[in-house]
């Protein structure tokens, strides 16, 4: 980026402009055309449990994921909330058809503080038109999604509860870094990715402990029998 173009943003666009030149979907972009990107979007901070959008809700809005983690999940009718995703840093997400993801039933909500950057339908409109790479990396992403979540599904549908947690613990772990611990989950959030309650995973969790293939902490899982929840995790 040039000397006169650094001149005449202020701290929070070059705080914009940094994050946004780091994200996968701008990563084809030269510096001055994030530049621009960076002015058509605002840089908000939501607490927890803020509800980015609920089921049948107009807006037209791209978020993409600053700091922090957000969950998209359905609620079933006896109240059960059932986690598809949670998306991480970087993450693209938003209730627009215009990008295949306007999802029935869905709500999106922040778990833990987030700060999030976000563009209006008519700015992402005109940025897919004018830069179709842009669509593309978009259209990965959302395939991908959908990938994670026929995969969410058919283990509800075809594996015990043991397999689903250990494949779910694996799975959250590599996500964050790989590693051998997965910390900042509690045993409801666990729950409400895998569908059921919160008793249940509890139960499963202390199982693997007394077994010795994990540790258990204040919203954190060691991995100490990695082979062992491998196992379990592929038996059906």
């Amino acid at each position: 980026m040039s000397f006169t173009t650094t001149k005449t943003m202020n701290r929070l666009e070059t705080e914009k402009f940094g994050y946004l030149r780091e994200v996968d979907i701008f990563q084809d972009l030269t510096d001055a055309e994030v530049v621009e990107i960076s002015r058509m979007t605002r840089m908000c901070l939501y607490s927890t449990n803020h509800i980015f959008y609920m089921p049948d809700d107009p807006g037209e809005v791209l978020f993409i994921i600053k700091k922090g983690r957000v969950q998209l999940y359905r609620v079933s009718p006896d109240g059960r909330k059932l986690v598809f995703k949670t998306l991480q840093e970087g993450a693209v997400f938003g209730h627009m058809g215009m990008i295949g993801q306007r999802l029935h039933n869905t709500f999106a909500e922040a778990v833990g503080e987030c700060k999030i950057c976000i563009m209006n339908r008519t700015d992402v409109e005109g940025l897919l038109m004018a830069k179709p790479v842009v669509a593309l990396r978009i259209m990965e992403h959302m395939g991908n999604r959908l990938l994670d979540v026929e995969q969410r599904f058919e283990d509800i549908a075809f594996r015990r509860m043991p397999s689903r947690i250990a494949r779910l613990i694996l799975q959250l772990t590599e996500e964050h870094g790989g590693g051998d611990a997965l910390k900042g989950y509690t045993h409801q959030q666990l729950a409400d990715m895998l569908g059921t309650y919160r008793e249940t995973t509890t139960q499963i969790l202390n199982d693997f402990k007394g077994a010795g293939y994990i540790k258990l902490g204040r919203k954190s899982i060691e991995i100490i029998d990695v082979a062992a929840l491998e196992a379990m995790a592929g038996d059906s």
